[in-house]
């Protein structure tokens, strides 16, 4: 089965019309179903461009290696000696003269570089492919390309489920889809219980379900092997999506309830944001008196709204989206530690002003957050 495997993929690498048809048939279908998940997940692509497409440019490849003397025969296949580097050969030809993994990525580093002129690429796969891409950045240098050192490969760990690890070579798989529309399913219910008169049931449900998909998955350090359970991603009481979207979804309460009581701090002709229920004033304009913030849970608060955009670079510079998990779940758990130890609609104006503009802050820094995290960040819950 093995051989026969190689022979239609040659085939397909040799343009055979009946393999191709197979294939064009075998990718339509898989497109299909895939941008359909994506689009859940509010994830766009500006390119489709899979391993096929780079099918045509790896004689290219093989000729610059060849040409720059990086070539070596072994056992009738072709190799790149990566002994200086302390790796195993990188296998590049196989003995029919079909391509691998390894050199379809040389050709599509080489595409990506001349076509986007990036700054950075990154391959997020997961770890057990760390021996390849230390081999196709090897390969790269050796090949004397200036944006080699500009590849990075970011790892993460692997997915499993509460009753065990999924296979797709046992043929134990769930499928991405089937989690997210059961998660949206328990979610609608959840909301029905907690708030039936809440408008927009359906789309909030489908925003809290998908936001706890994408936070189970991004909460623990990438590259950690994480187990997912439904149930315990959908508590609107741990440290959860669920949990931080129904935080923001209080500050913008809170927010609201001082607009409509007319206890809001807009200047005399100020602009009005039709897209935000809070008032621009809580946000642009400075606190006037702090020491009505004087408190333990204020400052704890305010120190971690203060370290958010730091932790936004330091995300970006590690690939570590879990570090604004982390922050935006502290900040929630301060801004409620906040809301319930202390009044924030008071009497005392200058006092409510200086709570409403921490309880603004906290409702941004969590929206941004969660926005970072492709998640939503709900008005009402």
């Amino acid at each position: 089965l093995k051989e026969e495997g190689r022979a239609w993929f040659r085939a397909i690498e040799e343009k055979n019309p009946d393999a191709l048809a197979i294939f064009e048939l075998f990718k339509k279908i898989t497109l299909a179903e895939t941008e359909g998940v994506y689009r859940d997940l509010n994830v766009t692509f500006d390119s489709w461009n899979g391993e096929s497409f780079y099918t045509d440019k790896i004689p290219a490849v093989v000729r610059e290696l060849r040409t720059k003397n990086l070539l070596v025969q072994s056992e009738g296949a072709w190799i790149v000696d990566l002994e200086a580097d302390k790796l195993p050969p990188a296998l590049i030809l196989r003995n029919d003269g079909s391509s691998l993994y390894l050199t379809r990525d040389i050709a599509a580093a080489e595409y990506r570089a001349k076509t986007y002129r990036f700054d950075k690429c990154l391959y997020v796969v997961a770890y057990q492919q760390n021996l390849h891409f230390q081999q196709l950045f090897a390969v790269l240098g050796k090949m004397g390309k200036p944006w080699a050192g500009t590849c990075a490969h970011v790892a993460h760990g692997m997915v499993s489920m509460a009753d065990g690890a999924m296979s797709t070579r046992k043929g134990k798989v769930i499928f991405l889809k089937d989690v997210l529309k059961q998660a949206c399913e328990k979610t609608r219910e959840i909301v029905e219980a907690k708030n039936p008169d809440l408008p927009d049931k359906d789309e909030i449900a489908k925003q809290i379900g998908t936001g706890a998909v994408i936070y189970g998955a991004l909460s623990s350090a990438r590259i950690k092997d994480t187990v997912f359970d439904i149930d315990k991603a959908l508590n609107f009481d741990g440290e959860t999506g669920p949990y931080v979207m129904y935080t923001h979804a209080r500050c913008r309460s809170v927010l609201s309830h001082a607009e409509s009581k007319g206890q809001g701090t807009r200047d005399k002709g100020q602009v009005n944001d039709q897209t935000d229920t809070c008032h621009l004033s809580l946000v642009t304009c400075p606190l006037k008196d702090a020491s009505h913030l004087d408190n333990p849970e204020a400052f704890a608060l305010a120190k971690l709204l203060y370290q958010f955009p730091e932790t936004v670079r330091a995300a970006a510079r590690d690939f570590e989206p879990s570090y604004i998990t982390r922050l935006v779940t502290d900040a929630a758990q301060a801004f409620n530690k906040f809301y319930f130890e202390h009044k924030i609609l008071t009497e005392d104006a200058e006092e409510r002003a200086a709570r409403l503009k921490l309880t603004a802050a906290a409702g941004t820094v969590l929206k941004s957050g969660l926005g970072l995290l492709l998640m939503s960040a709900p008005e009402r819950m």
